[in-house]
């Protein structure tokens, strides 16, 4: 990656001043620029000046080494992710009632999108205005950050560098037609990032305005209004309870057919590699009856497919609504699996979670992240096995092949318990996809425990893996009590070998798709061929594409017509690659009318197509 760049070559971007400031003006109305430092408040919460050295921006330079990777199967890296712009939440024109327009960017996992879409609905609620597409617009700007690997803070300090300008230079980027917003945006850092660092970010050459931890979301319009007096804001407790469960998203894609429903937050398996425990806080997990209540607005809303998220989604406990609670002395674990924490009391688990969704929203697929190897007891597997509705996907992390490394990561399990689970999942579960994450070069790895963990890529042959090399992260077990002995060059090599292994196992879980009829979930048009092919995901994960032809629907008969975003499509599957499927629509149908009964295996039907 890149260095950053300096701030003076910012003023470089080609604009047209003109134009961009009569586009600027188009955005005021009279009131605005009569009331552009309006103070939203009269109270005033004061707070001591943080007595902390500021460091330097040359030391948050990005490294040359990208140090993680994302595999689709054949398809290259990816350092992370980042949501899209959207569009308004509410008109522009109310803007002139509001506190100022947002912008955000979202790194990290779907955990901190939905964390950004709470934001939003909370932000809306005090009384700040509608989204924009860029900073340029924004008199508020979240950055949502993501601190589990280093090369993902150092993106959030390279555009908290851009945001620095836009607020320091707000009068010249105003007069040159550079900024749109109505006063010096306010600029907050929220997320795991926020939660690891605090003060080093809220004190680093005055670039930040607010610096807001995942459990402390609800406190954003006080902090945000703290700045407005010439304080700056801070909240990074960690909670016991809570989960914003009463809280309804504001979804960023509005238009989208699948969405991300938080069922837990926090975790307690405190492997030695892992800082989310210390920026998340401890599990605890949300009453059924709030997310029974969230898919409900969301299948209103025409939402066809729902992820539920968690840190160990599967770790889902709600002891809320239980008059008599079990002694969690009988939560059943994996077999060969062990955790390090301990239940006091035993509630509603995952299993009576999706039993519940499943039964009462047929039409609705549902698929969960991130779990955790030891929570998926049989009763799990069966029901995935037995509801057509439940995906048959499952993300398994390994995070490596070699019992000895897997003992100092503390992760609870051998490389033998791991592959016995992988066997036994695939005996209840014939069709099912499996996904990982793996992690090289951790402290200690040698030759050997590197080789067994692409033996173990090869063992497993997964569908999709999350891939890695180990930064030392602080506060962390092994930060304490290791040495990231392992040369950087060598995690590198080392991290290019696991991808190449991955690629060559790969291949056949694709292969065997040919000749299968698949249900697709239709997400839009192909990008390689937008007027011709749409492309959505099959039930066990697979990316599908297929020519858009009128076709006929298999249970409702009606009209011939082209698929929509939306639609279920029966696709009888011609062609693989190591990536993708590409296939024959032949009917249009319904989630529920494509299975021959909801007690059936998604196996057997498949194989009936």
């Amino acid at each position: 990656m890149a260095s950053i760049s300096p701030l003076s070559s910012l003023w470089s971007r080609p604009c047209s001043a003109a134009l961009r400031r009569c586009r600027y003006l188009h955005h005021l109305s009279l009131h605005q620029l009569l009331n552009a430092s309006h103070l939203s408040s009269l109270t005033c919460f004061s707070r001591a000046q943080l007595p902390l050295s500021r460091p330097s921006l040359s030391s948050h330079n990005p490294r040359l080494s990208a140090s993680y990777h994302f595999v689709r199967s054949s398809t290259t890296a990816i350092a992370s992710v980042t949501t899209e712009s959207e569009q308004e939440l509410t008109p522009t024109s109310e803007f002139t009632s509001t506190k100022g327009r947002i912008y955000h960017e979202t790194y990290g996992c779907q955990m901190n999108i939905n964390d950004m879409e709470i934001v939003l609905s909370i932000m809306r609620n005090a009384g700040y205005g509608s989204t924009v597409p860029d900073p340029e617009s924004a008199e508020v700007i979240f950055i949502n950050t993501c601190a589990i690997r280093d090369n993902a803070e150092q993106k959030v300090w390279q555009r908290l560098n851009y945001f620095w300008f836009l607020k320091r230079e707000w009068k010249t980027n105003v007069e040159i037609g550079r900024s749109f917003s109505v006063r010096p945006p306010k600029i907050v850092v929220l997320g795991c990032m926020a939660e690891r660092l605090k003060e080093k970010i809220l004190d680093s050459d005055k670039m930040v305005d607010v610096v807001c931890g995942p459990d402390a979301y609800r406190d954003l319009p006080r902090l945000l209004e703290e700045v407005d007096y010439g304080h700056k804001g801070m909240n990074t407790l960690l909670s016991l309870e809570e989960t914003y469960a009463d809280i309804t998203p504001v979804r960023i894609s509005s238009n989208s057919i699948s969405a991300f429903v938080s069922i837990m937050r926090g975790c307690n398996n405190m492997c030695s590699f892992c800082i989310v425990p210390f920026t998340r806080g401890r599990e605890r997990s949300r009453p059924v009856e709030s997310i029974v209540k969230e898919v409900h607005h969301l299948y209103k809303e025409g939402v066809k497919e729902v992820m539920l998220l968690g840190q160990n989604v599967n770790s889902y406990n709600d002891t809320s609504e239980m008059e008599e609670l079990e002694p969690g002395s009988n939560w059943m674990l994996s077999e060969g699996f062990s955790s390090m924490c301990k239940v006091k009391n035993k509630g509603l688990r995952f299993a009576d979670l999706l039993a519940r969704l499943s039964d009462e929203f047929p039409e609705m697929r549902f698929r969960f992240t991130s779990p955790h190897p030891k929570d998926f007891p049989d009763e799990l597997l069966y029901l995935m096995r037995e509801r057509y509705n439940v995906c048959n996907y499952i993300h398994l992390p390994a995070q490596s092949g070699s019992s000895v490394v897997l003992e100092r990561m503390r992760r609870g399990y051998t490389r033998e318990a791991y592959l016995e689970l992988v066997n036994k999942i695939r005996e209840i579960i014939p069709d099912v996809g499996l996904s990982s994450d793996f992690i090289c070069g951790f402290c200690g790895e040698t030759e050997e425990d590197h080789a067994e963990t692409l033996s173990l890529v090869r063992a497993a042959g997964y569908d999709m893996a999350y891939m890695f090399a180990y930064s030392m992260r602080e506060k962390t077990h092994a930060h304490r009590n290791y040495t990231d002995d392992v040369p950087e060059e060598v995690k590198q090599r080392r991290l290019t070998e696991l991808i190449e292994t991955f690629r060559d196992s790969t291949g056949h879980n694709y292969d065997q798709q040919i000749g299968t009829v698949q249900l697709v979930l239709v997400e839009g048009p192909n990008k390689r061929a937008p007027d011709t092919e749409l492309i959505g995901k099959s039930d066990r994960g697979h990316r599908v594409s297929f020519v858009n032809v009128p076709m006929r629907h298999s249970t409702e008969g009606g009209e011939i017509r082209n698929a929509v975003i939306g639609d279920f499509v029966e696709v009888k599957i011609v062609s693989s690659t190591k990536a993708s499927l590409f296939g024959e629509a032949l009917a249009r149908t319904t989630l529920s009318g494509f299975y021959s009964s909801g007690t059936s295996s998604r196996f057997e039907k498949v194989l009936a197509c």
